[in-house]
């Protein structure tokens, strides 16, 4: 896996990944950025939110559940000093469907946290992470 990120002006830089897409990344205008895009700290927590949600929706697609929707909630708590890294992160599951079974629903997100999200795996024993999940008909 590879990745090129090139400067373009005052924060911003684009970061394109070998599968040929790329992504605008930018700081606040405080610090001398445009405040266009999204901070690079916002981007692993967009980036585990996307890969723990990869493996949930597969799992539950394999247990051959309805699922309709599902919305990954992530928080970071970061430390006061520099280099400020993520001391704590939150992820809250929130999945929508018709009679989802409440232990096909746990069972994927546990998976998904203890054995196949490498983006977790990547954080582990930099941040404590936290997980939890809740149901919604629908």
């Amino acid at each position: 896996m590879e990745a090129k990120v090139k400067y373009v002006d005052g924060l911003q830089f684009v970061g394109e990944a070998g599968s040929g897409h790329a992504i605008v990344m930018d700081g606040e205008q405080a610090f001398g950025g445009h405040n266009t895009a999204l901070r690079p700290t916002e981007l692993i927590l967009i980036g585990l939110g996307g890969c723990s949600g990869m493996d949930v929706v597969s799992i539950l697609k394999k247990k051959r559940q309805e699922l309709h929707g599902l919305e990954i909630n992530v928080s970071g708590k970061r430390a006061e000093e520099h280099p400020k890294k993520f001391t704590d992160i939150n992820i809250e599951f929130v999945a929508t469907g018709h009679n989802l079974s409440e232990e096909a629903v746990r069972r994927a997100v546990d998976l998904s946290m203890e054995k196949y999200c490498s983006v977790k795996a990547t954080l582990e024993g930099c941040a404590k992470i936290t997980f939890s999940y809740r149901i919604v008909e629908g």
